[in-house]
């Protein structure tokens, strides 16, 4: 015994010492398991569609348990940023709504939905086909599955990057219930909970859970001194279950979220001569205070987080507001004739309606008003079935629609006064795909899996935009009308259809008790489409084309020493061509906006995912990762529509995609008298440098490297059933840059992240 327990710990140090964990990429051990014979917890996925041991599926894949992410007060999807290897979860500044998902350096840096996802966020088995509001409100969460790497074979186009698996918890057929309340500062409010009550016993159940989140915002309006940013969220959800035999089970559930938030928060990032540059000192429309220093003063270098964040807004209401409907419907039959088969139906629909004060001063330069609406409806069918010992597979078809319509209303005094451009994007989408995948044992420890789908996707889409000169405020009845209308206006878009067919190969081999190597090679595909947010005609008058992704990645999953010390580690190229990169650029010239995307690209992306952990003795869990990435460009002859030169970026960077990636944690957890207990955790988080939205790396476009210390003291009652607990977010208040997105001429627009955050927790079981 002496032998194990002095091996686990050097099994322990050896794990400090290599490297460091992503503090909430994988559920540790709970304390009544942890002991000196339970080993690491095993973690049940649902990353192929069936329900599988997490160290038992062959591709790269993190899970985050409810519990933890309820620890840590996680309640946005966007809170895990920098736990999981290679995951970059992020926003842009001016648009706080829509979420930016990059996995191994695999992502869409767009704000408006015409550009598409290549990571798909699913819910419940329903894909999320719309970046606004992706940013999913984690409350009653079951875990979350991050598979890095293409998944088109099981969740279709626009997974090349990946899939954010996000479960619920599921009604049970017993009565039950929690509620949680949180307490920070920043005036933070949280209260959550959910309950369930039998209706029929062993029939039907009924199930409500529901958030409500509150806080003050960290940065400062120099026009009148009061904060920016602030949340208000509330969101329920209600669940019906019915089984009425023990073959079938019918869930439906619906969801209603409302945000009633501060405007998004734009830091002016400008240099003297360009549009939107302010000099910092000056006062504009009666202020308050100064205007503040640019977080990019100095030309040529990165932008820098000051100690104090300010920015400006005296144009247009402190108003972001997003209501979303959610529904599904899901329909699980085991052992028909054809197979286990489950129906999923999900239809979603949402408004976000906003102001911004688009310079972030007190100047009257730029605002905009915007509107959003869009709706989805999604019906996936498949079967999993077994033929014989040594073959199952999973097949299906699945069919999605969309439409989205969308007004930008943009106000560019600071070009000529009175200056307007009115975008409207109308655009609607359908995609229909079959799918097989299938998994064949081969020897005694040897798999083959071969999967297949093909999809067929369309687009109708119409953009246009209006010139003009108006004086009605952005606020006003008669904000769209105009006192001219330039001669250039524009009226593009089209109608186009993409087919595909995408696969995946692979092997493992189990070389020993829990232990098991595996390699892979995976097509991935994401449809094309037209540019929405139009400038000028070039930009839309023509659809963009389809990319495509080819990943070959071998990996080693593994326990050692009873179950007491875990190795994950994952090795990848990815082969990335015709590459839909996503461009906004300003013409001083011409005082015109463009935007666009171009398929001039095709790059080679290398890297690994390494995650450990260990359990030397009872109650303490040690974690470990360590993520490489080398993305680069290995063919882009750029062409700049300002300058009119080209440019061959062969050995850039692609953007959001950072070298390296690292994170160390321990969880402690000290038992009491009566089943009670307290734990401790700690976690350091690392991310090296990278660039964000600009296409040449430039060095306004750097986001700096980030260093985070993250830590919880909870002490938890008897079987759980009450619990306190103090918790903090950077708790050495570190100050960053977040977001940056560089456009010469204009500014740069800049967003920042969090500083500290700390508070304490309260929840009760029943």
């Amino acid at each position: 015994m002496r032998t194990r327990t002095t091996s686990r710990w050097l099994a322990g140090l050896s794990l400090l010492a290599l490297t460091a964990t992503p503090a909430l990429a994988q559920e540790a051990a709970p304390a009544s398991d942890a002991g000196a014979d339970s080993g690491i917890q095993e973690i049940v996925v649902t990353a192929q569609k069936k329900v599988e041991k997490i160290q038992s599926v062959p591709i790269s894949i993190a899970a985050v348990g409810g519990e933890t992410l309820a620890a840590y007060n996680v309640t946005t999807l966007q809170a895990l940023q920098g736990t999981v290897p290679n995951v970059q979860i992020d926003n842009f500044a001016n648009t706080p709504n829509n979420a930016v998902f990059t996995i191994r350096g695999i992502g869409v840096i767009e704000p408006d939905p015409y550009a598409g996802n290549t990571v798909s966020i699913v819910v419940d088995g329903v894909p999320q086909f719309f970046s606004m509001g992706a940013l999913l409100d984690t409350y009653d969460t079951g875990r979350v599955e991050i598979l890095r790497g293409p998944q088109g074979t099981l969740f279709g186009a626009n997974t090349t990057g990946g899939v954010v698996n996000v479960i619920t918890n599921q009604p049970t057929g017993e009565f039950g219930g929690n509620i949680r309340a949180t307490y920070g500062n920043w005036n933070r409010f949280d209260v959550s909970g959910a309950i369930e009550a039998p209706i029929v016993k062993d029939k039907l159940s009924i199930k409500v859970s529901g958030i409500h989140t509150e806080r003050k915002g960290w940065v400062t309006n120099v026009w009148n001194g009061e904060d920016m940013g602030r949340k208000n969220v509330n969101a329920v959800r209600g669940q019906l279950l019915y089984t009425p035999n023990s073959d079938l089970k019918i869930t439906l559930q619906g969801e209603v979220v409302t945000a009633r938030n501060g405007a998004p928060v734009v830091v002016n990032g400008g240099l003297p001569g360009e549009a939107n540059y302010v000099p910092a000192g000056t006062y504009w429309n009666g202020s308050v205070l100064p205007m503040y220093t640019s977080p990019c003063a100095v030309p040529n270098e990165p932008c820098k987080a000051p100690d104090q964040y300010f920015s400006g807004n005296n144009e247009v209401p402190d108003k972001s507001d997003m209501t979303t409907r959610f529904g599904i419907a899901t329909i699980q039959y085991n052992n028909t004739p054809l197979g286990d088969i489950t129906a999923i139906t999900g239809y979603k629909n949402f408004t976000l309606f906003e102001y911004t004060d688009q310079d972030g001063t007190a100047k009257t330069n730029n605002a905009t008003r915007r509107r959003t609406h869009g709706w989805q409806f999604s019906q996936e069918i498949r079967s999993a079935f077994n033929v014989g010992e040594s073959f199952n597979a999973v097949a299906g078809l699945f069919f999605l629609k969309t439409n989205y319509h969308h007004y930008q209303m943009y106000h560019l005094d600071f070009a000529l006064p009175g200056l307007i451009q009115y975008n409207v994007q109308d655009q609607g989408t359908k995609s229909f795909s079959a799918f097989l995948q299938t998994y064949t044992k081969l020897a005694e420890g040897l798999k083959l899996s071969a999967g297949v789908r093909y999809t067929h996707d369309s687009i109708d889409a119409r953009s246009t935009l209006d010139l003009g000169f108006g004086s009605e405020a952005l606020t006003s009845p008669n904000w769209d009308k105009f006192d001219v209308k330039f001669p250039g206006s524009l009226d593009v878009g089209g109608k186009k259809s993409w087919n595909n067919v995408g696969w995946k190969l692979g092997l493992d081999y189990q070389i020993g008790q829990n232990q098991m190597i595996y390699a892979s090679w995976a097509r991935g595909f994401k449809s094309g489409g037209f540019t929405g947010r139009i400038g000028v005609a070039a930009d839309g008058d023509t659809p963009y084309g389809p990319e495509k992704v080819d990943t070959f990645e071998v990996g080693l999953k593994a326990d050692f020493l009873d179950r007491h010390l875990r190795v994950n580690l994952a090795a990848f190229t990815t082969n990335y061509r015709d590459m839909q990169v996503a461009q906004i650029y300003f013409d001083p010239k011409t005082n015109v906006q463009g935007n666009r995307i171009l398929n001039a690209a095709a790059s080679r992306i290398k890297g690994f995912e390494l995650e450990m952990q260990a359990i030397p003795v009872e109650g303490l869990t040690l974690r470990g990762s360590l993520a490489y990435l080398d993305a680069k460009y290995k063919d882009f002859l750029y062409f700049d529509p300002v300058s009119a030169n080209y440019t061959q970026l062969k050995g850039y960077d692609l953007q959001n995609a950072p070298r390296w990636a690292s994170t160390l944690g321990a969880n402690y957890t000290y038992k009491l008298g009566g089943g009670s207990r307290i734990v401790a955790d700690v976690s350091w988080l690392y991310t090296a440098k990278k660039f964000y939205t600009a296409v040449t790396d430039t060095p306004r476009s750097t986001v700096q490297p980030t260093y985070y210390l993250d830590a919880l003291l909870t002490f938890y009652g008897p079987d759980e059933r009450y619990s306190i607990g103090l918790w903090g977010k950077n708790l050495l208040d570190k100050r960053y840059i977040s977001t940056v997105y560089d456009s010469p001429g204009y500014m740069g627009l800049v967003g920042y992240a969090p500083p500290r955050q700390f508070g304490v927790t309260a929840g009760y079981k029943f």
